[in-house]
């Protein structure tokens, strides 16, 4: 796919610990029929060896339906399944670095929790970045402050870049965040663990596009 053909609308990171006791593959398959525009593989607890399993069988099932596979963190993992780019923390690699060792096609997410880290990474020429956390979740236990709508504000004044919106978000407050400048939202739980995560993800998708079309 081509970085400008790129669709931030539903970003669905994966957990599966909130996944209910389904497999991971089954739970990609399902939010893509649903209208999930690119995939995060993330995997805090398992082993390199594994990793690399669970990414290869996701990217199986995302090239054929031309929808991006991206790895959390690991570059080494990113390089082994030949997926699309990563997402890297603050904390993580540089920048610089991961875009030298993956080149100027690999689609690179960079994570910031307040303007001033928008305003630093405007000297980079990340994909996206990942507004991180809109609203606490449990998801993501080592944040102290919520960005919040004024949050997502302030950075789309700032920041040339697309902006994902990550962190509670649910059906009821998809259309606010999109109002005040988001470009997609990603999502874990509302997908992850819902009933019918193809449902959802579809429901989810809805908003984003409905609220996209109004903001223009």
């Amino acid at each position: 796919m081509k970085k400008k053909e790129l669709n931030f609308e539903l970003y669905l990171v994966t957990d599966r610990k909130l996944s209910k006791g389904r497999k991971l593959e089954d739970i990609v398959t399902s939010a893509v029929s649903g209208g999930a525009t690119i995939i995060q593989l993330r995997e805090k607890e398992c082993s390199t060896r594994e990793f690399i399993e669970f990414g290869k069988k996701i990217r199986a099932i995302l090239k054929s339906k031309n929808i991006p596979l991206i790895i959390n963190d690991r570059i080494d993992i990113a390089l082994a399944v030949k997926a699309d780019g990563v997402h890297i923390g603050k904390n993580d690699m540089f920048y610089q670095t991961a875009r030298d060792i993956l080149g100027k096609d690999a689609i690179i997410g960079l994570s910031v929790e307040s303007v001033q880290d928008a305003i630093e990474a405007e000297k980079f020429d990340v994909d996206y970045l990942g507004l991180s956390p809109i609203y606490s979740t449990p998801t993501k236990t080592d944040i102290q402050h919520e960005l919040g709508l004024e949050g997502i504000r302030e950075i789309r004044k700032i920041s040339k870049h697309k902006l994902v919106a990550i962190g509670g978000i649910k059906t009821y407050n998809t259309k606010e965040i999109i109002q005040a400048g988001a470009d997609g939202i990603a999502v874990v739980s509302a997908i992850c663990s819902a009933e019918d995560p193809e449902n959802s993800a579809r429901e989810l998708r809805e908003i984003v596009r409905n609220a996209l079309k109004e903001r223009k």
